[in-house]
Formats: structure tokens, sequence, C-alpha cells
């Protein structure tokens, strides 16, 4: 009993921790972003659009929505709610996501870099 109750606390920790890492390094997802969207999105206090829509607040955003950019027809019509899901899904495939949109990004293939994009962008909500 006491053997199963040490495991059961050891797997809950290991599980703990699983989930941690897989939230992703808003650390690393900064490098990330300045790299391959930081040509495009701005973040933070002075944030403004350019290219692309500024990226304050992204979490809980209706796709197109923004009223300093002139966004593709095909992000307006979208219908899109931002979440972690969503926004995962759209980095990994945008134009499966959204055909049409004028975003010109590959997409990115590492669930990992994904996952530390949005913590990153997670630290903006509410700004």
């Amino acid at each position: 009993m006491k053997n199963t109750a040490v495991l059961a606390l050891m797997l809950g920790a290991g599980l703990i921790t699983v989930q941690a890492q897989a939230a992703g390094d808003a650390e690393a997802g900064q490098k990330l972003f300045n790299r391959i969207c930081g040509g495009c999105h701005q973040v933070g206090e002075s944030a403004r659009a350019s290219f692309g829509p500024q990226l304050n607040n992204i979490f809980g955003r209706q796709s197109g929505s923004t009223t300093d950019y002139q966004y593709s027809d095909a992000m307006k019509s979208a219908g899109i709610v931002w979440t972690p899901e969503t926004l995962a899904a759209y980095l990994e495939a945008p134009k499966k996501v959204v055909p049409g949109t004028r975003m010109i990004f590959w997409g990115l293939s590492d669930p990992q870099k994904v996952e530390d994009v949005l913590a990153y962008l997670q630290t903006f909500q509410g700004k």
C-alpha cells in the first residue's frame, strides 16, 4: 500500500512536469517571435499594426477584428475566435485554417515551438 502511494505521487509529479513543458517556454517563444513573427507583427505597450495586426490580447479575439489593420476578406469572414488551440492550428498551417489569408508564412511544424510562441503571446493578455 505504501509503495503504491509513493508510485502514485511519483507519477503525479511526472505528469505535472510534462504538462509544464507542454505549456511552452515564454522566453524561447520571445526569441522565436522576434525571429519569425516580429517582421510583420508587434506586441507590447506601443504595439501597432504594420504588415500584420498587433497581437496584444490575441486570445479571445475574433479573427479580423482589430480596427487598425486591413484584413483580407478571408480573415474577416473566417469567424474564428483565437484560442490557444485555434492559434496553434493557424501557426502550423495558416492557409489550411484560413484559406485565402494574406499572411505569408509557411507554418511552424514543431509543436514545442508553437507552444513557446503561444506562451510568449500569453504574456501580452490584458495589455
